[in-house]
């Protein structure tokens, strides 16, 4: 039967192509329609990045006032120079390099693997699983942080012979020893996050039409075939949208290492990324026009990471299915 419907398909006359019919005017109502949707994302485009990042742009700029000179006034880059360098400014980003290096290809393989394997299990089994995996992304913010300092604390922790095994008394230990806090964030931004990515990709995967799927079935896909010539190529919008936000996510650390050196009795630097570094250029330093200098600097970067995954997944790209 799949030998006679094979045959059939490739026997079959090409069917034409549709012809998509671009109108070069639009009507009123469609352009009223159109700016009445837009009108909110503009309003909070304008409120919570433009006026910002103009702001940001026109405080780096000026010169910081100190004692001797209060008045401040134009600055030009000299802040741009005081960010670049600081004695600091390296280390931030290499701890925050060091983390995404570690969680990103962990975060996105533990998503797009659990992801297919839900969407190979349909029914109950796969609902139920879907709901388990989501389950750890419950405890967002503070509550993961102290379900992670009560499995970091061996007095406390559940896994207490583990970190005696490993020679771990405190947490002091486990939180500050050279090397472990990229793995420590790892796990609990892995664990906080998954079950809501899987639940997009999942969500993705659920797109994808059954006749797609049956007729690469009867080309005689298997299962690993079938996930990696036809399901990922179809979800790679999805997963672009989950690189770019977990990217974003990483390079704004700030929360997580900034109260796990509270734990662990000021054992971290106090500037351990870059998010970390212009909270105390502004604050510590009170060098405002560093630390918008220093926000300036990360947005470039995601901004430019960012648009390569947008380009290279396609993921705002016409859809030609």
């Amino acid at each position: 039967m799949a030998t006679a419907l094979m045959d059939k398909r490739s026997t079959s006359a090409p069917t034409a192509k549709p012809q998509r019919h671009r109108t070069k005017t639009s009507r009123p109502s469609e352009t009223r329609g159109a700016w009445i949707l837009l009108s909110p994302y503009v309003v909070l485009l304008l409120v919570g990045g433009i006026i910002p990042v103009g702001y940001a742009v026109k405080t780096a700029l000026e010169k910081p006032p100190t004692p001797l000179d209060p008045s401040g006034g134009f600055g030009g880059v000299a802040s741009f120079k005081t960010v670049f360098t600081d004695f600091r400014f390296l280390d931030t980003f290499q701890n925050v390099f060091a983390t995404l290096a570690i969680w990103l290809p962990i975060m996105m393989i533990g998503i797009v693997g659990l992801a297919l394997l839900i969407h190979a299990s349909p029914g109950r089994f796969g609902s139920t699983m879907r709901f388990v995996y989501y389950i750890p992304g419950a405890l967002a913010g503070i509550a993961n942080l102290v379900l992670w300092v009560y499995l970091l604390n061996p007095a406390q922790s559940p896994i207490e012979g583990f970190w005696h095994a490993v020679g771990v008394d405190t947490i002091k230990q486990a939180v500050a020893a050279p090397g472990h806090l990229p793995f420590i964030l790892t796990a609990m931004m892995f664990f906080q996050g998954v079950g809501s990515w899987i639940v997009v990709v999942n969500g993705g995967l659920n797109g994808i039409s059954d006749e797609t799927l049956e007729a690469a079935a009867l080309d005689g896909a298997n299962a690993w075939q079938l996930a990696w010539h036809v399901k990922l190529p179809i979800i790679r919008p999805w997963l672009g949208y989950a690189a770019l936000m977990n990217l974003a996510y990483g390079f704004q650390l700030f929360l997580e290492p900034q109260l796990l050196d509270q734990v662990a009795s000021n054992a971290l630097p106090d500037q351990w990324t870059p998010t970390q570094l212009g909270y105390a250029f502004a604050f510590s330093n009170y060098n405002f026009p560093a630390a918008a200098a220093m926000s300036l600097i990360l947005l470039v970067i995601t901004l430019g990471i960012g648009l390569l995954i947008v380009f290279r997944s396609g993921l705002f790209g016409e859809d030609d299915s």
